[in-house]
């Protein structure tokens, strides 16, 4: 992905799910007009997702996913349905390729029942068209398409824009929070975990949002912070920082000027603030030979002082004085049983999908287990929580 495109996190995301040798791979390649996924009349050649940002009119930035197929078979095919239903968790809609030759089988209807058990929105495919002679009368979310020789190729991708909604209830990350012409500090380090040459996917974005706003945003790392606070000609309404430099930007900001994190609002945009909150409580009830798990939504290479697998452990086990158990997940690795943790804590969540990380925090919610974010964490163990959040006062019942 290039640096001016969309983020994938911010991309609709388009699942194509069924059956091994439906025609998946052949009809993503004729709406996307590109060899995208191997086609093969081998069945299971898909065995992982493949995942295809691109431009889909009318729609805009869209992330397309083949899948493998929900009937494989064996050890492996335990693991490729596993990775299937991985993808169930993070699409906004879902099309279900049925091979127009045969009934509805059922692990169609299995798929059909988890989409409307997930409240996805889903269009049924009935691919293979042009070698039957008899078509049924559809329903206004199923279409019959031929991958072969493209017909209703447009219609499908019209059928899809269509039944796409946006959230109604979706927030924005910092403009609704803020006037025009506010001075907003945001407090960057540049230490060995910085990326080389740019800001980091969470800064990016929320300058973004405050260009938006017609905000001023003033960009600093955590030792410029004082003269820049006193180089400005009117108190700034807000500092954003990196949770890592917490601390020390919350001595050197003034207490009339708001203060928060990029994963605190971070964690409010994806819809989990008041989860995170709530969660953050059971680190007083943290006991000797506790395990806790780290999970982060990205996968990267960890520095020598990364914040999830090192900085992290040490704050917390500095704070509780207990002797801790940590494990750490990453990208989509996310464990169906949380039992043996007494704690979750999880990344700011940039690069996954609103309804990846509610799932997650629901699943947690679910199975008992508290679970919080970075930046809450941070923020609660050096004594700052309630002013990061005091820019939302509806929270600070939660507390």
């Amino acid at each position: 992905m290039s640096l001016n495109s969309t983020p994938s996190a911010e991309r609709i995301q388009i699942g194509f799910f069924g059956k091994r040798n439906s025609g998946k791979s052949s009809l993503i390649n004729a709406i996307t007009n590109q060899e995208l996924s191997i086609v093969s009349e081998i069945k299971g050649t898909t065995t992982d997702p493949v995942y295809k940002a691109m431009e889909l009119l009318p729609l805009g930035p869209v992330s397309i996913i083949d899948t493998p197929g929900i009937d494989d078979e064996g050890t492996l095919g335990c693991l490729r349905i596993e990775k299937t239903k991985q993808v169930l968790n993070k699409v906004d809609i879902a099309i279900l390729v049925i091979d127009a030759q045969y009934e509805i089988s059922s692990f169609d209807k299995d798929l059909i029942n988890t989409f409307k058990e997930k409240n996805i929105k889903y269009i049924i495919a009935y691919n293979k068209s042009d070698i039957i002679e008899e078509k049924k009368q559809l329903s206004e979310n199923e279409i019959y398409v031929s991958a072969k020789n493209k017909t209703n190729i447009k219609e499908l991708k019209d059928l899809i824009a269509t039944i796409y909604e946006e959230d109604p209830n979706k927030t924005y990350l910092v403009k609704d929070l803020i006037e025009p012409s506010d001075i907003v500090i945001l407090v960057t380090p540049i230490d060995s975990a910085a990326p080389k040459g740019r800001l980091i996917l969470p800064q990016q974005q929320v300058i973004r949002d405050l260009l938006e706003a017609g905000a001023i945003s003033v960009v600093v790392q955590e030792t410029e912070l004082k003269k820049a606070i006193e180089s400005c000609s009117k108190k700034p309404k807000l500092v954003i920082t990196d949770s890592q430099a917490f601390k020390k930007v919350n001595q050197d900001t003034p207490k009339d000027i708001m203060l928060t994190s990029f994963s605190i609002l971070f964690a409010r945009y994806k819809g989990i603030l008041d989860y995170a909150i709530k969660g953050i409580k059971a680190i007083e009830t943290l006991n000797d030979n506790d395990t806790l798990l780290i999970s982060e939504g990205c996968t990267h290479h960890r520095q020598c002082d990364d914040i999830g697998s090192v900085k992290l452990p040490r704050w917390i086990q500095e704070y509780t004085k207990k002797k801790l158990n940590f494990e750490f997940s990453s990208g989509t690795g996310f464990p169906d049983d949380l039992s043996k943790y007494k704690m979750i804590i999880h990344c700011g969540s940039c690069m996954l999908k609103d309804r990846e990380v509610i799932y997650r925090y629901k699943k947690a919610n679910k199975q008992n287990i508290p679970i919080t974010n970075y930046g809450i964490t941070i923020a609660y163990i050096n004594n700052i929580l309630k002013r990061s959040i005091e820019i939302f006062p509806d929270l600070h019942k939660i507390i």
